[in-house]
């Protein structure tokens, strides 16, 4: 009883229902993950207040200052604001963003600031609410789409009063009970010219002190437009008319509509709380980026070319952590969903020359990979993108193959002169992380060839992409069974260290790079020597004590830290290179290792607390990981129409497709280990999956 009251009586203080299949939203806790900072990330994430894939989130600050990337830190004690925002990562930053602050009293020319407890916070997706002790007010806020409600709760005072800051740069005017004004913030990613217009109506005048009585109640709608100061009062119509209530119900109801396409029954409460908090994180980005003009038709603003354009448009991802689980759950249950992003990646293609790998909103030099190649593909050939927008997207793709964007350095591909001709990018060319290029150019040249015969293209074409899709092995070093950085002349890298984080590498080190072969496990097990040496040298990630060579940074990368505490070896489940290995088990002769690994990922290093992950939660990815894993299966390759199997958390789960199409997971025992996977009945051969199988409505079934 003493784990459930303080939920139960949260929950019923919230403008929704306490905790029940029915009302999947209760589930969530949108604190899990905020309790990092630079230095230690158990997530490094936000309490977005918001709708699924809403174009604008909002957030309590308790930064110092509103541009702070890490803009609310749970251990914090004030509130300095409450935001508009669209930052994806503390590390990418925001843009468009600009906050509102109630207050009482005489701030004589200072910025309010109050303390808080999370005694009188809660922090739903649908709502959100805290108490400012310091002025006396309670604030709510409830999302939609483009605006939201905001609800302040003065006491008795003369002097009440809210800022409306627009961050350097921005404008506001004050009008009666209406604020108009313009956000021009960003850290990077637009265009000269952009803007953030916003509108804010209120039920008091703005831009001045009044009097209120105690228990009052001011109201206000909000909303912002990328596009022009008309676009936000059509966007102000979602909030137009209708009560703080009603939004909050609505916002509700879209939130439980969303979470309820999965359906899981027989976990704990903290199980069900971790897996729908998860699932909330996993549809938050991409986010749209486009509006709904007066037609009713959408359009949008182009971070891409400074313009405005028809039709749909999402940002704020970075394809190399999303492409491996995030992309794949939006086209296992949200299909629809990435309809319309992968239509917003064909009008990226058709405003400029390259896709984005990291996208906020525009194009960021951010990572490594060409990885929406895989991104593409995978949509693509589960029929979700349509025949013109893909024939866009694939000359793009190629595109990138062979130029690198001229401002931006992680959009096309560098290094591509030395890999169309040697095969591999070398060590020794002044190109950082060239094995981690090397092996990510490899699988998205795989997921290419895979567009190409899906479009009919000429055979050698086709051929051309499936020799490069080898150049693995050309980084492959047979002697220490790892991928190793190789110079120009053929020798590898001297001296060489398997625990040296970054230089050959991104974000980790040979020992997380080298499963990074998502195409050929087969080939990669080949190369290793066969099964049991395969086998060992996964072993070996967990046995190996967490040694870390840091020397490339000069600072231990709070990844490294991360990898560290978990105690599970040099395994390095906090980011993202890692993440698939342990389902490489399904390969061997000892699937029953994999379980036991992917079972203690889940239990140990996940949970619905403020220090709920094990490192960045990477906008949805590492998230998905675990919605994937507590099903039972996981898109080792994405765009191979196939799933590893795993280890299934909950006995019962169900999954509802567009169409009313359900797949069911059942599971006997608590697990970890089943040696009898059955689909529809017939037992599998091996631990594999067919996609197309599972979206027609199967029953897939875990036993001993």
């Amino acid at each position: 009883m003493k784990r459930v009251f303080p939920l139960l009586l949260a929950l019923l203080t919230a403008c929704g229902n306490p905790s029940s299949p029915e009302h999947p939203s209760t589930y969530v806790s949108t604190l899990v993950g905020t309790q990092s900072d630079y230095s230690f990330s158990t997530g490094n994430t936000y309490p977005a207040i918001a709708v699924p894939w809403g174009m604008n989130f909002w957030t309590p600050v308790t930064a110092q200052r509103e541009d702070d990337g890490w803009a609310y830190q749970y251990e914090k004690k004030t509130i300095s604001g409450f935001k508009q925002t669209h930052q994806p990562s503390p590390w990418i930053g925001d843009y468009g963003a600009f906050s509102i602050m109630p207050y009482t009293g005489a701030l004589n020319g200072g910025k309010p600031v109050s303390w808080f407890s999370h005694k009188s916070e809660e922090a739903r997706p649908y709502y959100y609410s805290v108490y400012l002790a310091d002025y006396d007010v309670k604030v709510e806020i409830t999302p939609t789409e483009r605006a939201a409600v905001l609800r302040f709760t003065y006491p008795e005072n003369s002097h009440s009063g809210m800022t409306v800051n627009p961050l350097e740069g921005g404008f506001v005017a004050f009008e009666g009970n209406t604020a108009t004004g313009y956000s021009v913030f960003n850290r990077g990613g637009v265009p000269e010219g952009f803007r953030n217009y916003f509108v804010i109506e209120a039920d008091v005048p703005m831009g001045e002190t009044f009097a209120t009585r105690r228990g009052q109640v001011v109201t206000l709608r909000v909303a912002s437009s990328f596009i022009s100061p008309e676009q936000a009062l059509l966007n102000l119509k979602e909030v137009e008319g209708r009560s703080f209530d009603e939004v909050c119900a609505a916002a509700q109801q879209r939130w439980d509509d969303v979470l309820g396409r999965i359906r899981v029954q027989g976990g704990t409460d903290d199980e069900l709380r971790t897996f729908y908090s998860c699932l909330y994180r996993s549809t938050l980005f991409p986010r749209k980026l486009y509006e709904i003009g007066e037609d009713g038709k959408p359009v949008h603003y182009s971070p891409y070319n400074g313009k405005v354009e028809p039709g749909y448009m999402y940002g704020d991802t970075g394809f190399w952590d999303t492409f491996r689980a995030l992309f794949p759950l939006l086209n296992l249950v949200y299909p629809e969903v990435n309809a319309e992003i992968q239509a917003g990646l064909a009008n990226i293609a058709r405003e400029n020359d390259f896709l984005p790998e990291w996208s906020s909103p525009g194009h960021r030099d951010c990572m490594v990979g060409n990885n929406s190649a895989s991104v593409v593909a995978d949509a693509a050939l589960q029929g979700i993108t349509s025949r013109e927008d893909l024939e866009v997207l694939y000359k793009a793709i190629v595109h990138g193959t062979e130029n690198v964007h001229p401002t931006v350095g992680s959009s096309g591909r560098k290094g591509h002169e030395y890999y169309n001709t040697l095969g591999y990018i070398p060590y020794n060319v002044g190109i950082r992380e060239n094995v981690a290029r090397t092996l990510e150019y490899a699988y998205d040249d795989w997921c290419i060839a895979r567009l190409a015969q899906l479009l009919g293209r000429p055979q050698e074409e086709i051929d051309l992409y499936q020799k490069r899709s080898g150049n693995w092995r050309n980084v492959f070093d047979k002697e220490s069974r790892l991928m190793r950085g190789r110079n120009a002349d053929g020798t590898f890298q001297e001296p060489f260290s398997p625990y040296k984080w970054g230089d050959a590498f991104t974000e980790g080190n040979a020992w997380h790079y080298t499963w990074s072969v998502f195409h050929d496990v087969p080939g990669l097990r080949e190369a290793m020597g066969g099964d049991a040496s395969f086998t060992e040298m996964l072993d070996s990630v967990f046995i190996v004590p967490p040694i870390y060579d840091d020397s490339y940074y000069g600072v231990r990368i709070h990844e490294i830290t991360e990898m560290q505490v978990a105690n599970m070896g040099n395994y390095a489940h906090g980011n993202q290179p890692a993440q698939h290995m342990l389902y490489l088990y399904d390969w061997t002769s000892e699937p029953w290792k994999g379980q036991q690994h992917i079972r203690e990922t889940m239990e140990r290093l996940y949970s619905a607390t403020p220090d709920g992950y094990c490192g960045d939660e990477d906008n949805g990815q590492t998230s998905a990981w675990y919605i994937f894993s507590a099903l039972g299966f996981y898109p080792v390759c994405p765009a191979s129409g196939e799933y590893a199997v795993g280890t299934p958390l909950f006995p019962h789960a169900e999954v509802t497709m567009p169409g009313g199409k359900t797949l069911t997971i059942t599971a006997e025992g608590a697990g970890p280990v089943y040696n009898d996977i059955r689909l529809n009945g017939k037992r599998l051969d091996a631990r594999f999956v067919d996609i197309q199988a599972l979206k027609e409505g199967a029953k897939l079934e875990f036993r001993k």
